[in-house]
């Protein structure tokens, strides 16, 4: 009897992450469209369970839909408009930049080893389209540095969850960030409204970071940021002579005094998490800090617990 292997790239979906996030739902909070009847609120008008509007009644339209209790005020006949339920349709960023690659001496362990920020990516992505797949959303993903690598659209069939984990498993840190461009081009392809998931560091201008988020909302997509940075990066816990490499730019390194920056590169630090941060809150974009100390099915959980206790 031959023994059947699971895919390598399998490797990425923890079963107690998935038991942990499949307990939860990922609902869209805005309006989407989608293709099939689920747990959604659509953009598109019909009959289904959620009251949007009155419009007056014209030859052909259904008379079950009439509203007699405004007939009986108005002596006029209109009829009742619902919202459809739907699927949802997510993209999946993630950055795969050289940044990306930083793996810290505090990082959490995974399978015998700490995770590098674009390890402890993945494992979010790979969860988090799991989650989706199965509660029948379609679901895409992007991988990028500072050009597009890959862009595979959003699909709903469980074979496609494999293609986008296989992706996941062949990505490895590549060149510089370069934001911007990219998000924005992603914007213009997603045509249908949704939801767009970014797994990123973040490292790029502020200024420009939140311009993309506001195109991505002008577009009518719902935003969520998980912003991923290690422990060293938010503490910077270095002192006396250090050396340290450029992850994106080869054969780069800065000999410095650790101590004697480390006041004013925390206040950077601190000063860009917090426009990013104010940014989000600003235009309704889900902000979600996470250090990859932390375990990612806990900071995953505990955020689809917080979402859908504001959700009720």
């Amino acid at each position: 009897m031959v023994e059947e292997t699971q895919p390598e790239c399998t490797r990425l979906l923890d079963p107690d992450a998935l038991a942990k996030v499949h307990r939860l739902e990922l609902i869209a909070r805005g309006a989407v469209e989608g293709f099939i009847s689920g747990r959604h609120k659509s953009c598109y008008k019909g009959a289904s369970v959620e009251f949007a509007e009155h419009r007056q009644y014209v030859a052909g339209d259904d008379i079950k839909l009439l509203d007699w209790r405004v007939y009986a005020r108005t002596d006029r006949y209109y009829i009742k408009e619902f919202l459809e339920e739907t699927n949802l349709r997510a993209t999946v960023l993630l950055d795969a930049s050289g940044s990306m690659g930083y793996r810290g001496d505090h990082a959490a362990r995974y399978d015998g080893k700490r995770l590098s920020k674009l390890e402890y990516g993945k494992y979010l992505a790979a969860t988090l389209m799991h989650l989706m797949v199965y509660q029948q959303d379609a679901v895409g993903l992007v991988t990028f540095d500072n050009k597009m690598r890959r862009y595979i659209p959003a699909r709903s069939v469980v074979t496609h969850l494999r293609t986008m984990l296989e992706e996941l498993m062949n990505t490895s840190p590549g060149d510089e960030t370069d934001l911007a461009p990219i998000f924005h081009d992603i914007a213009e392809r997603i045509h249908r409204r949704g939801l767009v998931i970014i797994i990123s560091d973040l490292f790029d201008e502020p200024e420009e970071i939140l311009n993309c988020f506001h195109h991505f909302r002008y577009r009518k997509h719902e935003l969520i940021i998980f912003h991923v940075m290690a422990q060293e990066e938010l503490t910077f816990p270095f002192t006396g002579q250090s050396k340290f490499e450029d992850l994106e730019i080869a054969d780069r390194t800065l000999q410095l005094d650790a101590g004697a920056v480390r006041a004013e590169y925390l206040d950077r630090v601190r000063a860009f998490v917090r426009q990013i941060e104010v940014g989000c809150g600003t235009m309704r974009v889900d902000y979600v800090p996470v250090c990859t100390a932390n375990s990612f099915d806990v900071a995953l959980s505990d955020y689809l617990a917080r979402r859908r206790r504001r959700a009720k």
